[in-house]
């Protein structure tokens, strides 16, 4: 039995994604993977089948229509996971910055009770970020110090999309209420955890920039982040 269901959206990923779904099924402890694939054009979706059936099972597909957000994506895969009896649920990125070798240590930080909502952490002791220029790192860190003082959220890494859930920390989310689409989901999400009164637990990681495909930032969803963020505190309760 799979200890969870890995939930990977994806956009252009075909240099990436054979090589995501070999790693994390090749883990000594078994999880099933969910790709969300927003309709890419370059045939990622034609190699998720392709694993299907080298892992038939434990592969699935969640086929979208057009470029709808990341965070769409993961509420997409979320609803597809509690339909089904998984007891955690994760979110991880297709183009091997997070490290399938670490889903274990997320799993086990919320199975061994240490948290509801484990998070995969470049910014606690031991966590760390490879590849990147001063002035980036400079500029992620300052980013989670702005929503931790915004928010009053005792989470060092608030951006951080390497996510272990309990299944009844989404079970008790409004998923139907989450507004950010983009980076800032992954704010909204821990914020609205932490408002439940679950507990979150950060899991020091080692994060690596992409090495093929294309990086899917944008102006407009930093301006959401940071835009998003003010409202965050006024319209959830």
């Amino acid at each position: 039995m799979a200890a969870g269901l890995v939930i990977i959206p994806t956009y252009d990923e075909k240099e990436n994604i054979q090589d995501v779904l070999a790693k994390v099924m090749g883990l000594p402890v078994p999880f099933d993977v969910l790709v969300v694939d927003d309709g890419s054009p370059d045939g990622t979706a034609d190699l998720v089948r392709a694993g299907m059936e080298v892992y038939p099972g434990r592969v699935h597909l969640l086929e979208r229509q057009g470029k709808l957000g990341l965070g769409t994506a993961y509420l997409a895969g979320f609803r597809w996971a509690l339909e089904r009896d998984y007891g955690y649920i994760f979110e991880m990125d297709a183009d091997l910055s997070h490290d399938p070798n670490d889903l274990p240590r997320l799993f086990e930080a919320c199975d061994q009770g240490r948290g509801d909502m484990s998070v995969g952490s470049r910014y606690v002791k031991g966590g760390q970020v490879k590849d990147w220029s001063w002035e980036r790192v400079l500029m992620s860190f300052m980013a989670s110090l702005y929503v931790r003082m915004i928010l009053w959220i005792d989470v060092r890494d608030t951006t951080a999309g390497f996510v272990c859930y309990k299944r009844q920390v989404l079970q008790a989310l409004p998923l139907d209420e989450i507004e950010c689409i983009g980076y800032a989901f992954q704010i909204e999400m821990k914020y609205r955890v932490k408002r439940l009164g679950f507990r979150i637990t950060e899991v020091p990681i080692t994060f690596v920039d992409r090495q093929k495909g294309r990086s899917k930032m944008s102006m407009s969803i930093f301006k959401e982040a940071f835009f998003g963020v003010l409202g965050m505190r006024r319209r959830i309760p």
